[in-house]
């Protein structure tokens, strides 16, 4: 899955030269907390509602509420933006996309294309809808079943098939090795129907870690 399903597009954005009054109108308006800034229709930064709150105290601290309101009806947006922001391609996996907001700390990247255009704007929201899409969470009545399993060839479709001889379908798979300990691996399958005491039953044995629970 791909930055291009999940993000927003087109993005509301600002010209550089736009107020900061502007701005501020513009993110209630549209209820975002990010607007990409551009310059003739390029990125050159990108403008949060914590920006401009940052920016307020720095220059209006000793001002009564309708002189700041003055202030930022008279500061261009260009001053207080971030500039140089951390951008990603719409063909980039969702996954990346993830990671990097993860890591650099930040709550949204704007999505740019081969030539430097921007084509949209990814947020964390986003990302939490593509997790939820992923797992499978939205698609009803379903059992997450969770364990772990040796890291080995075949020992998916093991699990799988005794979900599918049950009666199972299988709704999601998901597998991760952090905090596992090596030659192992964590897995995580949500599956709709299927007798869901006998699946436990025979995987259990081999699998006395095996948690599983409705929804």
């Amino acid at each position: 899955m791909y930055v291009r399903r999940y993000m927003t597009s087109p993005a509301v954005t600002i010209d550089e030269n736009a107020t900061l009054t502007e701005a501020i109108h513009s993110l209630k308006e549209h209820g975002v907390r990010r607007l990409p800034v551009v310059r003739k229709g390029k990125l050159v930064g990108i403008l949060s509602d914590r920006d401009i709150k940052e920016y307020c105290p720095t220059k209006a601290t000793s001002l009564d509420v309708w002189e700041v309101h003055h202030v930022l009806a008279k500061v261009a947006v260009r001053e207080a933006l971030t500039g140089d922001p951390v951008t990603i391609r719409p063909d980039a996996p969702i996954e990346d996309a993830a990671r990097v907001l993860h890591e650099k700390g930040i709550g949204a990247l704007p999505v740019v294309d081969a030539k430097g255009s921007l084509v949209g704007i990814l947020t964390e929201h986003d990302v939490f809808g593509a997790l939820v899409a992923l797992t499978g969470a939205r698609r009803g009545k379903t059992t997450r079943l969770h364990l772990t399993i040796p890291d080995r060839p075949g020992t998916i479709r093991e699990v799988a098939d005794v979900i599918r001889a049950h009666g199972g379908r299988l709704v999601s798979i998901l597998t991760s090795y952090e905090g596992i300990p090596d030659g192992s691996r964590e897995l995580a399958i949500r599956f709709a129907g299927g007798k869901s005491d006998r699946i436990a039953a025979d995987l259990r044995p081999s699998h006395p870690d095996l948690d599983m629970r409705k929804g």
